[in-house]
């Protein structure tokens, strides 16, 4: 069965990571705009360390922590053995149903109960943290409790960020979707992450555009060190493209990519969990969620207007001038044409199926509607809600 430890600063467990919120030498800690001060410390590393920590942190994930755990465990091999060369902490946070439950039934798994959830910071950095104290791994993943994981992915991951020399790499995984809602408006969404954080331009040391994928984000040990651990973004909604940011203004190297190969994941498992995150998280994603929406929203009109007026200029064969009225019919015809093979080029870019984007400008009203309802929460209500938590937006 699962092991507990205890949180952070309690059972007089010392922390092994050396950024601990444990009394010592505080140091400053990197903000994305510069040198902050923080709850950074000097501490002892363990007199060996292992090749790598998982770390899962996990609030209410009943539905889908077995299968996350599952494919963790069953990576564990006579070449790399869980509890020997790896370690995978589960921090529950505060979970109100089996979810602590269901990670104690793991062998092998150890299970933390996070700290005392302080002012300034998110549920999930801070259960992030209670784990990152005590990892002893040369690397350390953070992965979210509703992702699957592919036979052989941990070493294979740590591997290539040591090919690419890169102190962080995170993983877009393959996204799994289902129902008409989520089918329609999840490559909407993902295309968009695609033009506005192309892969290759966030693994460009050179180019100023940073991301990362909180559902998969591995970091070096001394890279995660220098970025500051999790206080030097404690009170951010998205944390992990705060750290990407970090992670390549010290030029600790960033590599990112679409990985279907790696690992999957189903973000939502109904629509209300779908509004709620992307209601969290679109406004910060997109500096531009506004004009978005207003793209987007033009989008829809034409999709649906250019035909009806085409039609309508069709049918007015009878009318003076009627030839003109046909012509100009045709013209709205090879406009929408054209509206319509854009606006699929731009789609194809997410990632999805093929269904799944044919599908898209049905959900094109919702993501018109979640890009303002998520500009509007946190411009001006300054206001998000996730998980039963309310958090500054």
């Amino acid at each position: 069965m699962g092991k507990d430890r205890p949180a952070a600063g309690g059972g007089g467990y010392v922390p092994v990571l050396g950024l601990s919120g444990e009394p010592g030498s505080q140091v400053a800690v990197p903000g994305r705009w510069g040198w902050a001060a923080g709850t950074v410390f000097d501490q002892p590393e363990p007199e060996e360390l292992i090749e790598l920590t998982v770390v899962v942190p996990a609030r209410n994930e009943e539905d889908c922590l077995g299968e996350c755990l599952r494919s963790l465990v069953s990576q564990s091999e006579a070449i790399f053995e869980l509890g020997k060369d790896w370690e995978l902490i589960v921090v529950d946070d505060y979970s109100t149903d089996r979810t602590l439950e269901i990670a104690r039934g793991f062998a092998g798994v150890e299970v933390l109960q996070a700290g005392k959830l302080e002012p300034g910071w998110t549920g999930k950095a801070n259960a992030i943290w209670t784990a990152a104290c005590k990892a002893r791994g040369r690397w350390l993943l953070f992965t979210d409790a509703d992702t699957i994981h592919e036979p052989g992915n941990l070493r294979r991951a740590m591997h290539e960020a040591m090919r690419h020399k890169a102190g962080m790499l995170s993983y877009s995984p393959r996204q799994i979707v289902s129902g008409l809602a989520q089918r329609s408006l999840m490559p909407l969404v993902f295309c968009e992450l695609a033009l506005a954080y192309p892969p290759a331009l966030v693994s460009d040391p050179n180019a100023r555009i940073a991301a990362a994928n909180g559902q998969f984000l591995l970091v070096e040990r001394e890279a995660y060190r220098r970025i500051g651990g999790h206080p030097s973004v404690a009170k951010n909604v998205l944390e992990d493209v705060e750290l990407a940011f970090l992670a390549k203004r010290r030029k600790l190297g960033l590599r990112f990519r679409y990985a279907e190969d790696a690992v999957s994941t189903r973000m939502y498992r109904s629509t209300a969990a779908m509004i709620e995150g992307w209601t969290k998280n679109l406004a910060l994603l997109f500096d531009n969620s506004l004009a978005l929406a207003l793209w987007r929203g033009l989008d829809m009109l034409l999709l649906a207007g250019l035909p009806v007026l085409a039609v309508v200029l069709w049918n007015a064969r009878f009318a003076p001038h009627s030839l003109q009225w046909m012509g100009a019919g045709w013209v709205l015809a090879l406009l929408w044409v054209r509206t319509l093979v854009r606006f699929y080029a731009r789609v194809a870019k997410s990632n999805f199926p093929f269904w799944d984007c044919v599908l898209t400008p049905l959900g094109l009203p919702l993501f018109v509607a979640l890009l303002y309802r998520s500009w509007f929460q946190h411009r001006i209500l300054k206001r998000v809600s996730w998980k039963g938590r309310d958090y500054a937006g």
